[in-house]
């Protein structure tokens, strides 16, 4: 038993697994197969965010203009889509991509070159993006009726029981633990936030490593912009705001630590499958919004002190505190 609690992943897909239960004793058909593939379905795109937010905090560096980002690509592409109706889809997946990394490479830029603090940074450029969300679109909306029925209807047509939205998430969960696991990008990506004094000694930039986790993220990010116009059949300034902390949440309930260095890609989704079973969940058993809202914070509150007890008695948080005074010495 000792063992399985040791491992995150299992204890977090065991409580996700009662939560269902749970929850499907007060609902009927809650646990049914069809209702769980929609709440899959409904936190795919929380899933690709949090994995290129993870990618981040495992620099020991956090992206709070996700959400922005996301807001502003999606504009761009549902613009583009409206007024150019004969362009191919490919091309506006491509372009909402570009704008994405574009975006969360001069994030990465300002870490990097010029050393300013990643929380400021992106806390800036979150009004930035949707600023820029607003002046491109002069605060009007795009609606359904503008954009093209390919444009909306690609990710919900169903393949092999599923949509095609669920399945561009399960490609880049997939694609994100090749990268992280068994690619140089992703060892220097863990080594830059657990140790970075040995990072450095390694021949590790970390500075770089940064740069580019933030241009993945922001890649994430801009694909996102056009999965979230298309789900929900309309783009405006405000879209998926506050979303940037739900991602950083759910990459803190899976076991992805704030201080770096530590996390896994099947935490990061698991950790977003326990905020969408939540989020799913409390409105079918009656519970309030307000309630809704302080049952997730409390979440993330006791989430964030077991992570921090488990770095304690891994040791971890002592030697990444005493690396830098005796390298000093």
């Amino acid at each position: 038993m000792k063992k399985i609690l040791k491992h995150r992943e299992i204890l977090l897909l065991a409580i996700i697994a009662v939560m269902i239960a749970g929850f499907a004793s007060r609902a009927q058909g809650f646990a049914a197969p069809g209702n769980l593939a929609n709440i899959f379905n409904d936190t795919s795109i929380l899933i690709i965010l949090a994995l290129g937010q993870m990618t981040v905090i495992l620099t020991k560096s956090i992206d709070l203009s996700v959400a922005a980002n996301l807001a502003f690509t999606g504009m761009a592409v549902a613009m583009t889509d409206a007024a150019y109706p004969g362009l191919p889809l490919i091309l506006l997946v491509i372009m909402s991509i570009g704008i994405g990394a574009c975006l969360g490479a001069i994030n990465g830029y300002l870490v990097w070159a010029l050393q300013i603090p990643p929380i400021v940074v992106t806390l800036g450029t979150l009004t930035i993006y949707r600023g820029m969300a607003f002046v491109l679109s002069g605060g009007a909306w795009v609606n359904a009726h503008q954009m093209t029925p390919t444009f909306l209807n690609v990710p919900r047509m169903p393949l092999l029981g599923l949509p095609v939205l669920s399945w561009v998430a399960i490609v880049i969960v997939i694609g994100a633990w090749f990268v992280l696991t068994r690619l140089p990008f992703g060892r220097a990506a863990y080594a830059s936030g657990g140790n970075p004094t040995a990072a450095v000694y390694a021949g590790i930039d970390i500075g770089r490593t940064r740069f580019f986790a933030f241009v993945l993220s922001g890649a994430l990010a801009g694909l996102c912009g056009y999965l979230w116009v298309s789900r929900y059949a309309v783009a405006y300034v405000d879209v998926a705001i506050g979303f940037e902390l739900d991602t950083v949440a759910a990459c803190v309930i899976g076991g992805i630590s704030i201080a770096g260095g530590i996390g896994s890609v099947g935490g990061a989704v698991l950790g977003a499958l326990f905020l969408g079973v939540i989020k799913n969940a409390l409105p079918v058993i009656g519970i309030s919004p307000f309630a809704q809202m302080a049952i997730s914070g409390i979440v993330i509150v006791l989430a964030v002190v077991f992570n921090a007890r488990a770095e304690r008695r891994a040791g971890r948080i002592i030697l990444r505190d005493r690396a830098a005074p005796e390298i000093s010495a």
